[in-house]
């Protein structure tokens, strides 16, 4: 866990005020990055800071807020910090709502809650225990990083996890009206045998969620490609996959992937061993 809290405050529930602090629950993007080099000597290309009149030194540069288009008004950072919104120190639960009231596109970055000292600490498993029996999140609104956030504050999905979670959602500007996207698709009538053939793909392919088994194969392949090239050897192929067969009918692409699960399910089982009548 970090050794600095993201955010430290109070969490406040009507009348009910305990001290906590929030931790990141993820670690840092670590996607693959590429820099622009030049093609002849493999140096990095740096980049100039200038404006319309030439080049800009570095001390010359300040934070600007455009207020209208290309017109900026220049904002020092200590009139940033003179803002004083309570929410810096304060989280004010405003409501609660039921956890499946809260669409996934809401969600934004998990947070560990944790109590500020080991008086704190009876309260937010009060709090916790309660959260988990109701099955509801605490929503209310705190500030660091530089903005205000909305967030939903509940129980860990595993009991065996102490303290609470803490997300950040997204406001409602921030989210785009589906319609914009999904305007041109057309209703459809589902048929009954369609639908209970699906299901049964589904209940086949259900098994419990192991996050470890899912890795991030572009990187590795990246790396190793990075590293062929400055051994000189051949650049990996990946064998091409095998074409699947065309199927325009619904019912006949449900039928074939359940024939192509039955094998999975039965290699699963363990056969069954009789015992020999005396």
């Amino acid at each position: 866990m970090p050794t600095r809290p993201t955010w430290s405050g109070s969490l406040q529930i009507s009348l009910v005020s305990i001290a906590v602090k929030i931790f990141p629950a993820t670690n840092p993007a670590r996607q693959v990055e590429f820099h622009l080099i030049d093609r002849k000597t493999h140096q990095r290309v740096h980049h100039h800071n200038v404006d319309e009149q030439g080049d800009v030194s570095k001390s010359d540069i300040v934070k600007g807020y455009e207020y209208s288009k290309n017109k900026y008004i220049e904002i020092d950072p200590e009139e940033l910090k003179s803002l004083r919104l309570p929410t810096a120190t304060a989280m004010q639960i405003k409501q609660f709502v039921k956890v499946d009231q809260l669409p996934p596109s809401l969600f934004n970055r998990p947070y560990f809650v944790t109590p500020k000292d080991d008086v704190q600490a009876k309260a937010l498993s009060i709090m916790r225990k309660a959260l988990a029996q109701t099955n509801t999140f605490g929503i209310g609104e705190i500030a660091f990083s530089g903005r205000e956030h909305l967030v939903a504050i509940g129980a860990p999905v595993d009991p065996k996890q102490k303290g609470l979670m803490l997300y950040t959602l997204r406001y409602d500007y921030e989210l785009r009206d589906s319609k914009s996207a999904l305007s041109g698709m057309k209703e459809t009538t589902v048929d009954a045998d369609e639908l209970s053939l699906a299901k049964r793909l589904i209940d086949g392919s259900t098994s419990r969620f192991d996050l470890g088994a899912y890795k991030d194969d572009y990187g590795a392949a990246v790396k190793k490609m990075v590293d062929s090239k400055r051994k000189g050897k051949p650049l990996p192929k990946e064998e091409p996959e095998a074409p699947r067969p065309k199927v325009v009918n619904i019912m006949d692409a449900l039928r074939n992937s359940l024939a192509a699960a039955k094998p999975k399910r039965n290699d699963a089982k363990k056969p069954v061993k009789h015992r020999k009548s005396a």
